[in-house]
């Protein structure tokens, strides 16, 4: 068993694991109660005799020396349902289990611009209460049933209708993921548009981005960074015009195996991840996030929160952009005109005090590469121009 000294000064006092003593002492365990329990579990798989055992608990939560050996963090991440992040430090991701499948959660984000009227009507007809996700932006949100997966329906007042639809995945690869994606996209952008119509006059639902929360990554250690990069921009391991047949998924697997091992860059992506906490991507197709130490790293709800805020404002800029193109002098309620986007891009762009580094970087990453930015400075001056000549 591979344990080595916490220092090279044999004169320092070694520094006790707190952590490993206190899971321990959270459960009313004994050492040898705690040795008994990896005894247990790891007999069978070359642990040694329960005495030993005992003494190599105490080193470890001693100090003496640091826990190296993968059986033993392993076991010890197992009997305190805890990380090797949380009980040791360890900054480097757990290796993959053969034949494991990846275990993601696919936030999609569905919007639609639907005019404030609308809106107004749609929170007076159903069971509508302020929404948790808001960023400063006043929003309501109603529980809506999907066949895919949870779903609610978020609408703003300035006439912004957004589903979030969130679905559990296990991956066996990333080829999987990119035809899943492409298919779903097409279904789920229907089904919005059906369900806004129902309920008010036609519309139809702009676009879906995705954000992925990986909660069990399959990949080895070295294959994990470039995996993530591709599960940013999945479009990359399918033909512009592939029908999604078995033969594109065979395509998807060859492209994924290379990217894999040569590795995979994008110039616009942006990484807002820290190491030994997260490791996290945002391009113009989405983003994923990683996080390696779940306590340390950002909450799932921050990175929904920024997205929902992004993405309602995006749809609101475009259906302004539309009416522009349209030859039209855009029409939009008083209170939600250029001073209103000005008040948003403040919001958007400048941290709060109280707000972390991690939060501030995904913040950043999303803001940049989503365009949003661009969209809110051309609104503003579009309607600061069409108050001024009425």
């Amino acid at each position: 068993m591979s344990d080595v000294p916490p220092s090279r000064d044999q004169n320092k006092t070694p520094e006790p694991n707190r952590v490993l003593i206190a899971k321990r002492e959270e459960r009313g365990w004994s050492r040898k109660r705690a040795a008994k329990e990896l005894h247990r579990l790891g007999e069978s798989r070359g642990l040694p005799e329960l005495g030993s055992i005992e003494k190599a608990m105490y080193r470890h939560e001693s100090g003496m020396v640091i826990c190296r050996d993968p059986l033993y963090i392993e076991l010890y991440c197992t009997v305190y349902e805890a990380t090797a992040q949380e009980l040791f430090g360890d900054i480097t991701p757990t290796a993959a289990t053969p034949g494991q499948l990846s275990g993601v959660r696919s936030h999609k984000f569905i919007p639609a611009y639907i005019g404030a009227r609308q809106v107004s009507d749609l929170v007076c007809n159903a069971s509508a209460a302020q929404s948790e996700f808001n960023f400063g932006l006043e929003c309501q949100g109603i529980k809506v049933d999907n066949p895919h997966g949870e779903c609610a329906l978020h609408v703003w007042p300035f006439g912004v209708a957004m589903f979030h639809l969130v679905e559990e995945l296990e991956l066996p690869n990333l080829a999987r993921l990119a035809i899943w994606r492409r298919q779903t996209y097409a279904r789920d952008r229907e089904w919005a548009s059906d369900y806004l119509s129902s309920i008010s006059t036609p519309v139809e639902a702009s676009y879906v981005l995705s954000a992925y929360w990986v909660h069990a990554p399959s990949w080895q250690q070295y294959e994990l960074d470039t995996a993530l990069r591709i599960m940013c921009i999945p479009r990359i391991l399918h033909e512009r015009d592939s029908e999604m047949t078995d033969a594109s998924l065979a395509h998807a697997e060859l492209v994924e195996r290379s990217l894999l091992s040569d590795g995979f860059e994008h110039g616009e992506m942006t990484s807002f991840g820290f190491k030994g906490v997260s490791m996290g991507y945002a391009s113009w197709s989405g983003v994923v996030y990683y996080p390696a130490a779940p306590r340390r790293a950002l909450a799932e709800s921050e990175i929904v929160n920024v997205e929902l805020a992004t993405q309602a404002m995006w749809a609101y800029c475009e259906s302004i952009r539309a009416q522009v193109e349209q030859g039209l002098d855009p029409r939009v309620p008083d209170e939600y005109g250029w001073r209103f986007l000005r008040a948003v891009r403040s919001r958007l762009i400048n941290a709060r005090a109280q707000e972390t580094e991690y939060h501030k970087c995904m913040r950043k990453a999303i803001l940049d590469t989503s365009g949003i930015l661009d969209h809110l400075a051309e609104a503003i001056e579009i309607l600061k121009e069409t108050g001024e000549r009425q």
